[in-house]
């Protein structure tokens, strides 16, 4: 068997709407049941039908391994197009497959200058700019004629839903989604062309305020990006007979209030059923007519990321009464997304739905740390048959919600949780011995899921919920392990750098709230080491993840401006010791009354420019530009040395006494020779004063385990993972969380609660331990060198507490699998599984080459294992081997 799967355009399964201006990338994976599979050629085909009568292009067959972003530089694409490809390869024996199924990707609207359609909006006497009420938007419109196709491109100041004939449009929410709406603003694509019918049509949409216009920021500020919600909207119908009729949003469309009073990301919703009106009815009062605005149509871009989409429904667990006396439904995890439910009753009736994420030490309702975000659902009721409703505008982070009005006949099965986030396709699996550490991986994930939601927010409950750079880089490779996050972050990037200040500082959070800096803002609203290094963190690690070059050369000059920045701000050039910085957050080492930790704060923003500074370096080699990887490696070396010479006494001691302090000079390669031996003793002393027990913030805590197993003490490193007490992971599910939090004791021992002013329990930055679990417990990693795992690494670490592990990481060439299990009998067998078209570097610790088997036979004696030697360290052996599934088995 050998065949071709998974094609894929821009990461994407038939994506429609993209960006007929850039050249499309085409990828595949190959299946093959042969060990030691490689492409050594393949053939691209693209028509103008599935038939492929009509041969576009054909790039003939080319010599290549390449099957991931395959440029299709050769075909010059048309806006508005619909194109069909199929691939063929072969092997390196000559085997070669069938053509693949077909695929195709369809070109979206050319520029800002195709845009027929006006910016239209509510009149001013329906819709008061300080009116909560959300405006509904209508035309209709006459169809004659057999339809071939039919597409619906459409954005929105605010947000949007749209509606074609009584059937909703698409399964996107919160589209357009939230960009840096001063540069950028995404269009979305949707084919219609099975919602038309002959006759009368009609089009309707709602317009919400969303991140536009509604509650942003810690401020209770509104309109911080404008104050008009308003449309812009095009369908393009064509003809089988080649014509085309176009609707187009104008002043000939109408207006009128929705029966949403109010509906705010932070706020929630209020619905009054009784204020329906069925927009389809032409003779139904209270419309007016559409009023035209003057708003920029060369921001507009095609769509990006994924949509936000509902990608899983949960059952409450439980409708209990609290000691207070109130109704509260549990729904068993910590969630993002809303309730949908059905209620039946009287006319005018309004239940209520208050949504929060734990209860308290005696089991009572509390939602103290949602500050001023009220996550309200109201429902008013219009009276008669059973009535089912769910929000439009409005996502609530919880796990509980306190009923009211419902009356005493309400059921749990009333009610279903609808989960939302980018629709990421899930590829990380994990899965081990002991079912704490399940639950912590379970925790990683949920985290991800709930903070995904188009932007990567630190938490997605109280009245913040933005795109912290901090966070996102501390996160991206544990996101990237568990989803594909390419697209999300391709589009988030490109909002950084749109953001990024004239000098290269980076906003605290993407998208910013504030168009310009003036001098007293300069050191409160942006650039933070750690935290504006996401510009060069968050671009690496998708290059190595995914080996997309593309986005690596797009947010190039971003990398650099960030580093000119860096070199820029200290009264030393090569030493960073000026400005705000967040330094160590949280860190538990903190001063009283302080969220900041005790590690210099000049120590981590020089430790972080001179990592960034290498990062720019590795970039500036990949993309061949080599002048600047020579300027980059001097930057690079003089900042060690500054470093050095700063934070380093003269007999190799680090002059700062903290966990995290080691921890970044040994991560970034700031200390060697004896030097690096004393941090590395040193940070083994710091975890014993306390206890075998992390001090460390948001800075340090992602690299914590990662440089203890580096550095030869991989015991030390679990023996973290499994502390149970304050503070440590697992203390956190011991205490019954279903995601990460953002302190270490959110919930006290005592049951109380730390400060409400900022106190999430769906907080993801904790959660990049998940890198350690896949990268070093279960062994897989990447090469620099061979990015996006065309070279895997697998390099198992086994410590004392597991039994066994598994993981699973589907990569852009086909899944990655990785298990390790102690057999009776003091045996270690070690299961890896390699892609076909790529290759595998394997370390199996503790095994010895005159031991070591695979399936039964001498491991070098098996067919796809090219060499088998001793591993560098001399910890093991090291197996360099070709795509296939391996067993290994040896005395450990």
């Amino acid at each position: 068997m050998f065949q071709i799967t998974k094609l894929r355009c821009e990461y994407k399964e038939n994506p429609i709407g993209i960006d007929w201006s850039v050249t499309p990338r085409i990828s595949w994976q190959l299946l093959s049941d042969e060990r030691d599979c490689v492409q050594a050629a393949y053939r691209i085909q693209v028509a103008g039908g599935s038939s492929f009568e009509n041969v576009l292009w054909d790039s003939g067959k080319l010599n290549s391994e390449q099957s991931i972003h395959v440029e299709l530089n050769q075909l010059k694409l048309e806006a508005r197009n619909r194109y069909y490809y199929r691939v063929q390869a072969w092997d390196a024996k000559g085997n070669g497959t069938d053509w693949s199924t077909a695929a195709f990707f369809e070109t979206g609207l050319a520029d800002a200058s195709q845009w027929q359609a006006e910016w239209i909006t509510a009149p001013q006497q329906l819709m008061p700019q300080e009116d909560d009420r959300l405006p509904q938007l209508r035309t209709f419109f006459e169809v004659n004629g057999r339809i071939a196709s039919a597409r619906i491109y459409v954005t929105a100041l605010g947000l949007y839903e749209l509606e074609l004939n009584g059937e909703r449009v698409g399964d996107h929410y919160f589209t357009p989604g939230w960009t840096s709406y001063w540069n950028r603003l995404q269009y979305q694509t949707y084919d219609v062309t099975g919602l038309l019918k002959d006759g009368e049509n009609a089009l309707g949409v709602l317009l919400g305020s969303g991140w536009y216009k509604g509650y942003l920021g810690f401020r209770q500020q509104k309109n911080i990006y404008g104050s008009n919600r308003a449309l812009l909207l095009e369908l393009h119908i064509r003809y089988e007979d080649g014509s085309e009729q176009h609707i187009l949003s104008n002043d000939s469309w109408q207006a009128a209030e929705s029966a949403i009073l109010m509906s705010d990301i932070y706020m929630g919703e209020h619905y009054d059923a009784r204020l329906e009106l069925d927009w389809t009815n032409r003779s139904q009062d209270g419309w007016q007519q559409a009023v035209t605005i003057n708003h920029s149509k060369d921001i507009i871009i095609a769509q990006e990321n994924v949509p936000v989409t509902k990608i899983e429904r949960l059952k409450p667990i439980e409708l209990l009464a609290t000691p207070k006396g109130e109704l509260v439904l549990d729904m068993g995890q910590n969630m993002v997304g809303w309730l949908s439910f059905t209620v039946q009753g009287e006319a005018g009736r309004t239940v209520e739905l208050v949504h929060a994420e734990v209860l308290d030490s005696e089991g009572n309702f509390y939602r103290d740390n949602m500050r001023t975000a009220e996550q309200r659902v109201r429902y008013t009721l219009k009276g008669g048959e059973k009535e089912t409703y769910e929000p439009h505008f409005t996502f609530q982070g919880f796990r509980y919600v306190l009923l009211a009005g419902f009356g005493d006949n309400v059921q749990a099965d009333d009610f279903t949780g609808v989960v939302l986030h980018s629709e990421m396709e899930r590829t990380g699996d994990f899965e081990c011995s002991d079912p704490l550490v399940n639950q912590l991986h379970h925790n990683i994930l949920w985290g991800q899921k709930g903070n995904f939601l188009d932007v990567p927010t630190d938490c997605p409950q109280r009245d913040e919920r933005l795109g912290w750079t901090g966070d996102a880089q501390m996160f991206v490779r544990t996101a990237s392990y568990l989803m594909n996050t390419a697209p999300f972050f391709t589009k988030w990037l490109r909002d950084l750098k749109a953001d990024q200040t004239p000098e290269g500082g980076i906003p605290f959070f993407i998208p910013d709230l504030q168009r310009s800096y003036t001098e007293d803002s300069l050191e409160k609203n942006h650039s933070s080491a750690a935290w504006g290094d996401a510009a060069t963190i968050c671009p690496w690690t998708i290059y190595e993840m995914y080996g997309d070059t593309r986005l690596l050369a797009d947010q190039y000059d971003s990398m650099k401006k960030w580093v000119s920045y860096m070199h820029e701000q200290g009264s030393h050039p090569y030493l960073w010791n000026t400005g705000f910085h967040f330094g160590d957050w949280l860190g538990l080492d903190s001063k009283p009354d302080s969220y900041i930790g005790a590690t210099d704060r000049d120590l981590i923003a020089t430790a972080f420019y001179a990592y960034s500074t290498e990062l720019t370096r590795k970039a500036a080699e990949v993309l061949g530009y080599s002048e600047d990887a020579e300027y980059y490696r001097d930057l690079h070396g003089r900042v060690v040395n500054a470093f050095e010479s700063e934070f380093v006494t003269p007999s190799g001691r680090l002059a700062v006494s903290t966990q995290t302090a080691q921890v970044l000079a040994l991560k970034f390669g700031l200390v060697q020779g004896p030097a690096k031996e004393r941090a590395v003793l040193k940070l083994k002393e710091l975890l014993a004063e306390a206890g075998d027990h992390l001090t460390t913030g948001f800075v340090g805590t992602p690299y914590l385990n990662p440089v203890l197993t580096e550095n030869g003490h991989n015991e030390l490193a679990y023996k973290l993972l499994f502390q149970q007490d304050y503070p440590s992971w697992l203390y956190q599910v011991t205490k019954g969380a279903t995601t990460i939090w953002e302190h270490w004791d959110g919930i006290k021992e005592d049951g109380s609660f730390w400060s409400t002013d900022m106190n999430s329990f769906n907080h993801y930055a904790y959660g990049a331990i998940g890198e350690w679990l896949y990268r070093y417990v279960a062994g897989i990693g990447t090469d620099e060198a061979l990015p996006g795992f065309k070279r895997v690494h697998i390099k198992p670490q086994p410590g004392a507490g597991l039994d066994f592990v598994r993981a699973n990481v589907e990569t852009m060439y086909g899944g990655v699998a990785s298990s390790w299990t102690r057999k009776n009998g003091g045996v270690m067998e070690v299961q890896v599984t390699v892609p076909a078209n790529t290759t595998g570097f394997v370390v199996l610790p503790g095994a010895k080459l005159q031991d070591l088997q695979e399936n039964g036979v001498p491991a070098e004696q098996a067919v796809g294992i090219h060499q088998v030697s001793a591993a560098e360290d001399g910890a093991g052996v090291q197996v360099e081997l070709g795509s296939g599934s391996y067993s290994f088995t040896y005395p450990f």
